[in-house]
């Protein structure tokens, strides 16, 4: 129920920024996100930045103003974790491990801290923050004693996304960002914990999964101009 409030919340937010935003043109960025991931909960390390998987994704721009852009990203990863890489000594005994290919696709806004203007190169760099809302898929296991019967099932379920970031003109129209992406989730089964199957009963029940990417992202801007810039 908290997560549907904050969904709308945050829908009638961009909402009424879209309606209140004076443009002349859609002023976009295409591009490619990739760097690292990790999993944060009740297996593995508990180092909140430690991406130990490949990321990588795709990754849309819509530039409201110089201060708001709207985004979409979609991202593919294997999520990991390893007991043996916890400096917990109850972790490290235990030994579990687990692997969860995950897909996610997130929607939400980019507020930069100075104004961004490609065509303007005194605002051509600046750090920015972002909300967003994200919907992943990975599989979990719904049945079975041990690995060699495991029934796994494909889930869906969804996930509040904040991040930091910077970014800056590269060259012509392109721009990178270095950023990283932090996602609660609302779930406790990306790990495979399972508390209805004794061989995966463990951790925390009421402590939910998290996961962040952190990575770099390549963007070309296209649109007149190439990025906002306010019109006379």
């Amino acid at each position: 129920m908290h997560a549907i409030l904050y969904m709308k919340k945050i829908f009638f937010f961009i909402a009424f920024i879209c309606l209140t935003t004076t443009s002349h043109s859609q002023i976009n960025e295409i591009g490619i996100i990739v760097g690292g991931s990790n999993y944060i909960g009740d297996v593995g390390s508990e180092t909140y930045i430690n991406p130990n998987s490949l990321m990588g994704g795709v990754i849309y721009k819509w530039n409201l103003n110089p201060r708001i852009s709207l985004r979409g990203t979609f991202t593919l990863t294997q999520l990991e974790a390893d007991d043996t890489d916890s400096s917990n000594n109850y972790r490290f005994s235990r030994g579990i491990s687990f692997k969860n290919n995950l897909k996610e696709l997130a929607i939400g806004m980019e507020f930069n801290y100075f104004e961004y203007n490609l065509d303007d190169f005194r605002k051509t760099r600046t750090p920015y923050i972002l909300v967003e809302l994200a919907a992943f898929n990975y599989s979990t296991i719904v049945d079975g004693t041990d690995p060699s019967n495991y029934k796994y099932e494909s889930k869906t379920s969804y996930a509040i996304p904040f991040g930091v970031g910077y970014k800056s003109l590269l060259f012509g129209d392109f721009a990178f960002a270095i950023e990283v992406r932090a996602r609660y989730t609302f779930v406790d089964d990306i790990d495979n914990n399972n508390q209805d199957i004794p061989s995966l009963n463990f951790g925390n029940p009421s402590s939910n999964d998290w996961y962040v990417f952190s990575g770099l992202s390549l963007v070309y801007s296209f649109g007149r101009p190439p990025c906002y810039a306010t019109p006379y």
